[in-house]
């Protein structure tokens, strides 16, 4: 799970040039609410399941744990400690790959990406780092027998992946509506257990994470600067030929 600045508000950046999350409310990224949502079906499926979310940030992602655990699931282990501010996918990769082997696994499932970073590629890391397949941007999944298989649609073609258990899989925003945490569900968060861990815990060093030990780094951040107003063709009976011009000019013809 990752907790994310909120896409929807007015987004800085510091001086190091990442998001100023002091500045705009965060919440659990849209995109971890479907593998949520997926880890739950496959519970509900009568697999034979405990389901236990993971984050790494600091102390308010926990409200994103709390959140998939209103949803439902049993446990939840947060990962947070200063040195870690400014890792990169691989510093985050090692940290979440860290933390995954501390309790073991059969199937670790993520978003496709998150909602700020949009990189999408800490679930392969992921599973290069825990040495097992990575069946990624699946938007359809079924998991029986010791089998993860999964359908992937291409702008081409249907893939059908399917990888043997343990295994790290990532789910699309098509995999399936993700549910609104009930009342009850909230209610029975708070009492879930929530483990808290750090970098000494993990057996990290602090120079393999944070800004000292990204591969890489934001140079430069700037806002973008207000829409202005488009060109606009009159139809005064030469509109198709304006519109014709215009498009040409842009290159678009």
């Amino acid at each position: 799970m990752k907790h994310v600045p909120d896409a929807t508000a007015d987004r800085t950046f510091t001086e190091e040039g990442s998001t100023d999350r002091e500045s705009v409310d965060s919440l659990l990224s849209e995109l971890d609410e479907y593998a949520v949502e997926q880890a739950l079906r496959i519970a509900e499926s009568g697999v034979d399941t405990e389901i236990s979310y993971l984050t790494v940030g600091p102390d308010d992602a926990k409200d994103a744990l709390r959140k998939a655990l209103a949803m439902g699931g049993d446990s939840a282990t947060h990962v947070s400690d200063e040195d870690i501010e400014g890792s990169d996918a691989f510093g985050t990769s090692l940290v979440l790959a860290r933390a995954i082997e501390r309790h073991g696994f059969d199937l670790v499932l993520c978003g496709m990406a998150s909602t700020d970073g949009t990189m999408g590629v800490v679930p392969a890391l992921l599973a290069e780092r825990l040495g097992v397949p990575a069946v990624t941007h699946i938007e359809e999944l079924t998991v029986e027998d010791g089998t993860v298989t999964g359908r992937r649609e291409g702008d081409s073609a249907t893939v059908r992946v399917q990888g043997t258990l343990p295994a790290v899989v990532s789910v699309t925003d098509r995999s399936g509506d993700a549910r609104y945490p009930s009342f009850k569900g909230i209610m029975a968060a708070k009492k879930k257990p929530l483990e808290t861990l750090d970098l000494d815990d993990l057996g990290i060093d602090a120079g393999q994470v944070g800004r000292a030990g990204a591969r890489s780094a934001v140079d430069t951040a700037a806002k973008r600067p207000p829409r202005s107003q488009g060109e606009i063709v009159a139809d005064d009976g030469t509109g198709g030929a304006g519109l014709a011009a215009f498009l040409t000019a842009k290159k678009f013809a």
